[in-house]
């Protein structure tokens, strides 16, 4: 395994940024051929659980996951419990004064699964950094 972790400046406040990136189901607006849907729990604690398909119409793969740390508006960790993606993954927003914020994704995934996972998150967190900046405050 490996820590793949990207980063991109976003031009919104932290809490505005730590919202658009937990409102899960609207997730897909973003990520690159991935629809989330809360599985368990209200999707806001520890414990709560997520299942994000990605693929294009049947064809794809579900990656179910359990949040692991809700530390509002700053982190969110999540276990991958499901057979294809195992490890840990991270979102972070760090603070950039009282209107700019960073988001930073993180990721333990086989080295090979970096290289060709990559260039499709880099993508999307620039689609995030816009998505985030027109988010409703």
């Amino acid at each position: 395994m490996t820590r793949l972790e990207l980063r991109v400046d976003v031009a919104a406040p932290p809490a505005t940024t730590w919202a658009a990136l937990t409102d899960w189901e609207r997730q897909g607006e973003w990520m690159l051929g991935t629809t989330v849907r809360v599985t368990s729990g209200d999707g806001a604690s520890e414990g709560s659980g997520l299942a994000a398909f990605t693929g294009v119409g049947r064809l794809g793969f579900t990656d179910t996951m359990r949040i692991t740390a809700w530390e509002p508006p700053v982190r969110c960790a999540v276990a991958h419990t499901g057979r294809l993606v195992r490890g840990t993954g991270e979102f972070v927003v760090v603070p950039r004064g009282d209107a700019r914020s960073e988001f930073v994704w993180s990721e333990d995934v086989a080295a090979l699964l970096a290289l060709a996972f990559a260039p499709g998150v880099k993508w999307s967190l620039r689609r995030f950094a816009a998505f985030a900046r027109e988010y409703p405050a």
